[in-house]
């Protein structure tokens, strides 16, 4: 196991189109054996099941699983807005049974967390609030009901009102998947100082590095691990000091050389000096 500080590091299995032979790649170049794992291509798929046997058979490290869903829009910050996570009325039906599923195989699989976007969280819409409210207490029940705990996602929202909407429903199966880069490709604040604004929630960290925009209401730009805006070092810093006790999953979604930007990643955490 390679680690950073004591913490595991693993990658994300989307960030290489959820490819196990890209994955195994990676593994045979690094030593990664720990893995955010996304269990869309297990869903309603004649080939889940084999996929869930050659996980165990392999016996990978998977730090958490990762639920997406398929109305989602992500051609600009309104189309996500509008499709994102569980907040469409028209898919809210099909969406609660395929995060009820991620759940079954979460547990299936022995883990603890199952991370999602939740969706936009518009706190100026008390409507708006108390539907996603309502739906995020239904996903956490059932998840409680397999002693999984789910991991909404930071970005969408700033830290406070993150921070706001978790101490409202005061759920003990909510807890946050932190992920720096998207604070600022969705210009919602310093992700440092999140940590310290969501100490109490952050269960699991995606290492991801972003430019923030120039152009309000435009999209940031991803960029490789340490050559963004979250300052990687004092990024890190930040967790030792909250003394996270979690995961570093490597997340890459956009350049051409993903595998070699992954490396890049796992060279800079396991020479944090601290």
């Amino acid at each position: 196991m390679i680690t950073c500080n004591n913490w595991p590091i693993g990658v994300c299995t989307w960030s290489l189109g959820n490819d196990f032979g890209k994955v195994r790649t990676l593994r045979d170049q690094t030593q990664l054996s720990h893995i955010h794992f996304a269990v869309s291509p297990v869903l309603n798929t004649s080939d889940g099941r084999h996929l869930l046997k050659c996980i165990r058979q392999e016996s990978w490290n998977i730090t958490a699983t990762m639920i997406d869903f398929p109305q989602e829009d992500y051609t600009s910050l309104e189309s996500i807005k509008a499709t994102g996570g569980i907040v469409p009325d028209q898919s809210w039906d099909q969406n609660q049974k395929r995060v009820f599923d991620a759940i079954c195989i979460t547990s299936q699989l022995g883990v603890e967390y199952l991370s999602l976007h939740f969706g936009f969280l518009d706190l100026t819409e008390p409507n708006s609030t108390t539907k996603l409210t309502d739906r995020c207490k239904t996903l956490a029940d059932k998840a409680a009901e397999k002693n999984i705990q789910l991991l909404m996602e930071t970005g969408q929202e700033t830290a406070d009102e993150l921070r706001h909407f978790l101490e409202e429903l005061n759920h003990p199966a909510l807890a946050v998947n932190f992920d720096p880069a998207n604070m600022i490709l969705y210009d919602k604040g310093d992700p440092i100082e999140a940590v310290q604004t969501l100490t109490p929630w952050i269960k699991h960290i995606h290492v991801k590095d972003a430019l923030r925009t120039e152009t309000p209401g435009t999209w940031g730009l991803e960029v490789p691990w340490g050559t963004g805006q979250v300052g990687g070092s004092e990024f890190l810093k930040a967790l030792k000091e909250i003394n996270f006790e979690g995961a570093l999953a490597i997340e890459r979604e956009a350049g051409d050389d993903r595998i070699g930007d992954i490396k890049t990643a796992v060279e800079a955490l396991i020479g944090f000096a601290g």
